[in-house]
């Protein structure tokens, strides 16, 4: 063992720590531009409520909470995911610090992805390890990497229109319904595909249907786009409906 891998823990640990000091730099220090300003008051069909990004503590509490289990208990297999999970929180860190110190959009999306395939390995990882027996710390950690693996789902999947934006001259209410399907479609995809090939756990899908309900609020509440608030509803009716109903093979190889 490493120097690097005896201290996992206390890494996860300060990485929980942090991830929301570093989100904190414009609001709390002045330093930068807020995470969320280039959304705010823009009426985009696409974007959640703001209030629905605060499932950010939920993942950052449950972050720390393991890294404090893994400190007082370390277990085999906590090495396994922490290592891909470490990872995220670090990419996590970097993402944030761009956001509010450089604030340009494409790149914010580019940096979305290590923190992606990394928070998903560390979930594809832990559903090995189901077999294997469960527990508190494993469920602890299921929620942490799943609920991280779907809302960065999320993040990835409402940027695109974003991200679309900035290189055309297109307004947030431009093209409503397209916007939207971007969004929507790559939102279906990353479920099925997390469902089927990475995880069996409901977390990704409570932190995906999150985000799906910040949007049809949004478009009921907000944007006064009924149809698109219906359609968002009914597409996450058919994702949840889905996973309920098929299930999942996760890490499982089916045979």
């Amino acid at each position: 063992m490493t120097g690097m891998e005896k201290r996992l823990p206390l890494i996860i640990i300060v990485l929980g720590l942090l991830q929301p000091l570093s989100g904190a730099l414009a609001p709390a220090f002045g330093i930068g531009t807020p995470i969320g300003n280039a959304t705010r008051d823009i009426a985009a069909p696409e974007q959640p409520l703001p209030v629905f990004f605060s499932i950010w503590g939920v993942i950052f509490l449950t972050y720390f909470l393991f890294g404090l289990a893994y400190w007082r208990k370390r277990e085999p297999w906590m090495d396994h995911v922490a290592k891909p999970l470490a990872l995220a929180g670090l990419f996590n860190v970097v993402w944030m610090i761009s956001a509010q110190l450089i604030a340009y959009q494409p790149l914010n999306f580019l940096l979305l992805f290590p923190i992606a395939i990394t928070a998903w390995l560390a979930a594809y990882r832990l559903d090995r390890l189901r077999e294997t027996g469960w527990s508190p710390i494993k469920a602890l950690a299921d929620m942490t990497t799943c609920l991280l693996a779907g809302w960065i789902s999320v993040a990835i999947a409402i940027s695109i229109p974003l991200t679309i934006r900035t290189f055309t001259d297109l307004g947030p209410t431009d093209l409503p319904w397209n916007m939207l399907w971007t969004t929507l479609i790559t939102a279906g995809m990353a479920a099925w595909m997390f469902a089927r090939y990475i995880s069996r756990s409901w977390w990704y899908f409570i932190a995906l249907g999150w985000g799906v309900i910040g949007i049809i609020l949004n478009n009921w509440m907000e944007t006064q786009m009924h149809w698109l608030a219906i359609t968002s509803g009914i597409v996450l009716i058919v994702i949840l409906s889905l996973r309920l109903f098929r299930g999942a093979d996760g890490a499982v190889v089916p045979s």
